[in-house]
Protein backbone atom coordinates (compact mmCIF):
# COMPACT_ATOMS: atom_id res chain seq x y z
CA UNK A 1 0.00 0.00 0.00
CA UNK A 2 1.52 3.32 -1.04
CA UNK A 3 1.59 5.63 1.28
CA UNK A 4 0.75 9.33 0.36
CA UNK A 5 1.11 12.95 2.54
CA UNK A 6 -1.82 15.55 1.91
CA UNK A 7 -0.48 19.13 2.10
CA UNK A 8 -3.16 21.46 2.07
CA UNK A 9 -3.92 24.71 4.62
CA UNK A 10 -7.47 23.99 3.95
CA UNK A 11 -8.85 22.08 6.58
CA UNK A 12 -12.01 21.35 5.15
CA UNK A 13 -9.71 20.43 1.89
CA UNK A 14 -7.51 18.22 4.06
CA UNK A 15 -10.35 15.82 5.26
CA UNK A 16 -12.04 15.50 1.58
CA UNK A 17 -8.74 14.85 0.05
CA UNK A 18 -8.02 12.12 3.55
CA UNK A 19 -11.40 10.15 2.81
CA UNK A 20 -11.15 10.17 -0.92
CA UNK A 21 -7.81 9.01 -1.13
CA UNK A 22 -8.46 6.65 1.86
CA UNK A 23 -10.83 5.20 0.05
CA UNK A 24 -8.59 4.33 -3.09
CA UNK A 25 -6.65 2.32 -0.60
CA UNK A 26 -4.04 4.69 -0.13
CA UNK A 27 -2.32 5.04 3.21
CA UNK A 28 -2.46 8.50 3.72
CA UNK A 29 -1.25 11.22 6.58
CA UNK A 30 -1.92 15.24 6.18
CA UNK A 31 -0.32 18.25 7.27
CA UNK A 32 -1.68 21.92 7.14
CA UNK A 33 1.30 23.40 5.79
CA UNK A 34 4.41 23.73 3.65
CA UNK A 35 6.84 24.05 7.01
CA UNK A 36 4.43 20.96 8.48
CA UNK A 37 5.17 18.79 5.26
CA UNK A 38 9.07 19.89 5.42
CA UNK A 39 9.28 18.73 9.46
CA UNK A 40 7.35 15.57 8.38
CA UNK A 41 9.42 14.55 5.73
CA UNK A 42 12.50 14.77 7.82
CA UNK A 43 11.61 11.68 9.43
CA UNK A 44 9.12 9.88 7.42
CA UNK A 45 8.30 9.15 3.72
CA UNK A 46 6.04 9.31 1.50
CA UNK A 47 5.86 7.63 -1.68
CA UNK A 48 3.56 10.04 -3.58
CA UNK A 49 2.50 14.23 -1.63
CA UNK A 50 -0.57 15.73 -2.90
CA UNK A 51 0.43 19.48 -2.94
CA UNK A 52 -1.71 22.55 -2.42
CA UNK A 53 -0.28 25.34 -3.90
CA UNK A 54 -1.14 28.50 -2.25
CA UNK A 55 -0.87 27.73 1.61
CA UNK A 56 -0.59 31.10 3.80
CA UNK A 57 0.48 32.35 6.15
CA UNK A 58 3.25 29.84 5.75
CA UNK A 59 5.59 28.75 2.92
CA UNK A 60 3.96 27.97 -0.65
CA UNK A 61 3.62 24.96 -2.92
CA UNK A 62 6.85 25.83 -4.99
CA UNK A 63 8.95 26.20 -1.91
CA UNK A 64 7.98 23.49 0.05
CA UNK A 65 8.08 21.46 -2.87
CA UNK A 66 11.52 22.87 -3.42
CA UNK A 67 12.93 21.97 0.38
CA UNK A 68 11.43 18.70 0.25
CA UNK A 69 13.75 18.08 -3.10
CA UNK A 70 16.34 18.46 -1.19
CA UNK A 71 15.35 16.00 0.97
CA UNK A 72 14.14 13.76 -1.30
CA UNK A 73 15.27 14.19 -4.59
CA UNK A 74 13.35 11.93 -6.08
CA UNK A 75 10.11 12.80 -4.41
CA UNK A 76 7.08 12.15 -6.53
CA UNK A 77 4.04 14.85 -6.39
CA UNK A 78 0.56 15.90 -7.64
CA UNK A 79 -0.66 19.22 -7.55
CA UNK A 80 -3.66 20.87 -6.62
CA UNK A 81 -5.42 23.75 -6.49
CA UNK A 82 -8.66 25.88 -6.59
CA UNK A 83 -6.68 28.13 -8.96
CA UNK A 84 -5.50 28.07 -12.42
CA UNK A 85 -2.67 26.51 -12.93
CA UNK A 86 0.32 29.76 -12.45
CA UNK A 87 4.01 29.83 -13.06
CA UNK A 88 4.96 28.29 -9.89
CA UNK A 89 2.80 24.79 -10.96
CA UNK A 90 4.37 24.93 -14.13
CA UNK A 91 7.76 25.73 -11.85
CA UNK A 92 7.06 22.70 -9.61
CA UNK A 93 6.28 20.51 -12.84
CA UNK A 94 10.03 21.10 -14.05
CA UNK A 95 11.65 20.33 -11.03
CA UNK A 96 9.44 16.55 -11.09
CA UNK A 97 5.95 16.76 -10.27
CA UNK A 98 3.40 15.25 -12.15
CA UNK A 99 -0.19 16.07 -12.94
CA UNK A 100 -2.06 19.57 -12.08
CA UNK A 101 -5.44 18.81 -10.47
CA UNK A 102 -7.84 21.53 -10.26
CA UNK A 103 -10.25 21.98 -6.91
CA UNK A 104 -12.85 20.47 -6.67
CA UNK A 105 -11.27 17.13 -8.38
CA UNK A 106 -13.16 14.00 -8.77
CA UNK A 107 -12.62 10.41 -7.15
CA UNK A 108 -11.91 8.99 -10.75
CA UNK A 109 -9.72 11.96 -11.73
CA UNK A 110 -7.77 12.34 -8.45
CA UNK A 111 -7.31 8.25 -8.66
CA UNK A 112 -5.91 8.24 -12.07
CA UNK A 113 -3.74 11.03 -10.91
CA UNK A 114 -2.04 9.46 -7.85
CA UNK A 115 -2.03 5.76 -10.04
CA UNK A 116 -0.33 6.95 -12.77
CA UNK A 117 2.18 8.96 -10.42
CA UNK A 118 3.19 5.95 -8.72
CA UNK A 119 3.66 3.76 -11.94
Amino acid sequence: MADVLIIDDDEDQRIISYKIIKNLQYSVTTVSGGNEAVKYLKNNTADLIVLDMIMPPGIGGLETYKQIKEINPEQKAIIVSGYAATKDVKEVQRLGAGKFIKKPYTIEGIGRAIFEELQ
